[in-house]
């Protein structure tokens, strides 16, 4: 009997450890997150010195990933919103409007009175009504040493028209997050998915929301049927019959302290009004045919002709332990509703499209980390190794392999990997993770994203197009040279001292603190 009260003893013991633990936890979580808040207030009295929209003729805007490009309805035009950029030792995360003009091919930054305040891995979503409105949900805000983060659960519209920006306040909508999907759907803006991320813990999520363009009222839908699991980074998209459909995305769980294992989805599932009732929602599992893509995060979607849904790029991983391998990819796929089918984009141009860049084993000599992208051409092979340390603390060996043209798209060939003909220019944009698509009279237009040389994480600002329709061949808009990019070795040095740097800095882009200060 003793030992057994000891026991019991013990354990509610643990249990309270395990309590106060979790308290500690969630105490030091909340002190980050008002940490935080006060960095954003910091900044949004900076923006708060802007009293009337200044538009100004710029270059191209400075790298960035996690951003949104969107289509103008009414005007030949992209905008650019946001976004995230890493030097290797501090952050920086903007809020920066840009206008791309198609027929002129030309940039302005638009710098309007209160915008939403700086944040990346947002989603941004154009409706028609009122001349054009961009809405924006959601994202992400971190520390200028990228250890802390904010989750903003804020919704916001930018009145294109009048080049207003409007924060709408409404109750019942989502918790904070980032890496969510959102989509318009009839009079509806339809939200799923995302993560919340603190230094110490993070949570996955599948909930689904609606937000009534009419009302301005969220609701809460709890569909019937089984659904994606939770997930981040997936494809939403509406088909022509008026269906939503989710597909693949990544989430990561606790295995043992300190060690998170990811997965990578590759399901597809369908969300839709039962029986005709918008008030009424149901998930159906769909098993499309075709040539999919094969499992990645950090894709990348936008709406292709004929009510398609296109997929680039991204990033695949594989965990073993406590390190990862995995290639960027550049590779074009179309899902089509109708079919319910998965096509590999094939251009009839130039034939490479694909070049893969291994993670693998570290030590490499001096030289051989020279990052390459877009149209620089590649004598030979060139293979870069090192190892770095991932954001959730695991270690990335990185191997890349930079090869000459190779074949596109699925299945993969046994000798997909050898080497064409060395030297020649390699077309289109290189393989990336987290660029922004759209497109716009069938022309795709791909910017920005990352992708890793070496112990570089180089952030990408050339701009492609692709003619959808004739599928020939890419064409070059803004091109960049990565060995240009600046890159800081990490240092020990106060966090205090880098955010106050965060804080102050010159006027432009990634060399201003003032309009950028932090990121992920």
């Amino acid at each position: 009997m003793g030992k057994k009260g000891k026991k019991e003893k013990k354990g509610r013991g643990a249990e309270k450890t395990a309590a106060k633990m979790e308290k500690k936890v969630s105490k030091r979580s909340r002190k980050e997150e008002e940490d935080l808040e006060a960095l954003i207030a910091h900044f949004q009295t900076l923006d708060a010195k802007r009293t009337q929209t200044v538009e100004i003729p710029c270059s191209p805007p400075s790298p960035r990933l996690n951003a949104s490009l969107s289509v103008h309805p009414e005007k030949d035009e992209l905008i650019l919103f946001g976004g995230e950029y890493f030097n290797g030792q501090k952050t920086f995360l903007y809020n920066e409007l840009y206008v791309y003009n198609i027929r002129k091919d030309t940039w302005t930054k638009v710098d309007i009175p209160s915008p939403p305040p700086r944040r990346c891995a947002h989603q941004a979503v154009v409706v028609p009504q009122g001349g054009g409105q961009l809405w924006v949900f959601g994202g992400e805000f971190a520390s200028p040493n990228g250890e802390q983060f904010y989750h903003y659960k804020d919704l916001w519209v930018l009145h294109l028209a009048t080049k207003t920006w409007e924060q709408v306040k409404s109750t019942g909508g989502p918790s904070g997050r980032s890496g969510h999907r959102m989509v318009a759907w009839k009079r509806q803006l339809i939200l799923f998915g995302g993560f919340h991320e603190s230094t110490r813990d993070y949570i996955y999520y599948n909930d689904v929301y609606a937000f009534n363009l009419d009302t301005f009222t969220w609701s809460t839908l709890s569909p019937s049927g089984t659904g994606p699991t939770p997930r981040s980074g997936c494809q939403m998209s509406v088909t022509p019959q008026g269906g939503i459909v989710v597909y693949g995305g990544y989430s990561k769980q606790r295995v043992k302290k300190d060690v998170d294992k990811g997965t990578r989805h590759s399901d597809m599932f369908l969300l839709k009004p039962e029986d005709g009732r918008e008030d009424k929602w149901v998930w159906t599992r769909m098993n499309p045919s075709g040539v999919k893509p094969t499992p990645r995060s950090g894709f990348s979607v936008a709406m292709a002709p004929n009510h398609q849904t296109l997929f680039f790029g991204g990033v695949c991983d594989e965990e073993e332990e406590e390190s990862l391998s995995g290639e960027f990819f550049n590779d074009l796929y179309f899902y089509d509703a109708t079919r319910n089918r998965w096509f590999e984009g094939q251009l009839k141009g130039p034939k490479s499209e694909k070049k893969k860049r291994r993670r693998g084993r570290k030590e490499e000599p001096e030289g051989g980390s020279k990052p390459a992208c877009g149209g620089a051409g590649t004598q030979g092979p060139v293979q870069v190794v090192k190892e770095v340390v991932a954001e959730d603390g695991t270690v990335v060996t990185i191997k890349q392999v930079l090869t000459a043209p190779g074949s596109v798209g699925q299945p993969r060939s046994e000798d997909e990997d050898s080497l064409e003909e060395a030297g020649s220019p390699a077309p289109g944009p290189c393989p990336r993770s987290n660029a922004m698509l759209a497109v716009k009279h069938g022309m795709l237009y791909v910017y920005g994203g990352m992708f890793e040389a070496g112990d570089r994480q180089v952030t990408l600002s050339d701009l492609h197009c692709l003619d959808l329709h004739r599928m020939e061949a890419w064409k070059a808009l803004v091109e960049m040279d990565p060995e240009t990019q600046e890159w800081l070795e990490e240092t020990d040095s106060e966090e205090d001292s880098e955010e106050v740097e965060g804080a102050e800095g010159g006027v432009d882009d990634h060399d201003s603190g003032e309009e950028s200060g932090a990121g992920d």
